[in-house]
């Protein structure tokens, strides 16, 4: 019998169903290196724990330096979204970055991520913003860091997390819902391809979902 807890196939699909109305699945290629910027000691080391902890979950690997990137996920925090362009060669990194800067702060974002990929649609890199403003001022160092390590591990829907969270309350500490937890775990399995564009891979992982222990 499934897990009452589990998402459907239907709802599995949706979380990878862009606003376009095009399926994109992409998982990471390669081992995660992240450096954050913009924190003190103490927020660093959470931001860096939340990622490690997605990325056991997810079975996948960290590493000291990539190859190629050296770091190859990048989180900044700051306060707005104008200190982005005096980062020292991030427009190298960002194309169009500015205009990118000027559509964020007139939408009023805290947050956005650029993600990067390899020649087979795996994901190389990715650049995570937060801006800092009253409302995640609010919010715990570790629910944001947990928030942006979920988004990170996997190429979401941009309109995935739109309505609900990935993340709950249990007994006053803020956890991973246990069917995104399961989606994620089951994305990494070794079986299913690193990028998919048909919706019939959503079938693939449904049917590989598990509750987490």
């Amino acid at each position: 019998m499934s897990d009452p807890a589990m998402l459907t196939p239907e709802q599995v699909e949706a979380l990878f169903t862009r606003s376009g109305g095009e399926y994109l699945f992409a998982r990471w290629g390669r081992p995660i290196v992240p450096v954050i910027f913009g924190v003190d000691a103490p927020t660093l080391a959470t931001v860096k724990g939340a990622i490690e902890a997605v990325v056991v979950l997810a079975g996948h690997q960290m590493a000291e330096t990539d190859p190629e990137l050296g770091a190859n996920v990048m989180v900044f925090f700051f306060r707005d979204w104008q200190e982005l362009l005096e980062v020292p060669n991030l427009d190298q990194m960002i194309d169009g970055l500015q205009d990118l800067v000027v559509r964020l702060d007139d939408a009023g974002a805290n947050q956005y991520r650029v993600f990067r990929f390899d020649k087979d649609g795996a994901i190389r890199a990715c650049f995570a913003f937060v801006r800092m403003d009253a409302a995640l001022d609010e919010v715990p160092a570790e629910t944001i860091a947990l928030q942006q390590a979920v988004q990170l591990i996997l190429l979401w829907s941009d309109q995935a997390f739109a309505e609900t969270s990935p993340l709950a309350q249990a007994k006053g500490v803020t956890v991973l819902r246990p069917e995104i937890a399961a989606v994620i775990a089951a994305a990494y399995d070794r079986v299913l391809p690193a990028v998919a564009k048909d919706p019939s891979h959503a079938l693939r992982l449904a049917a590989r979902l598990t509750a987490p222990d």
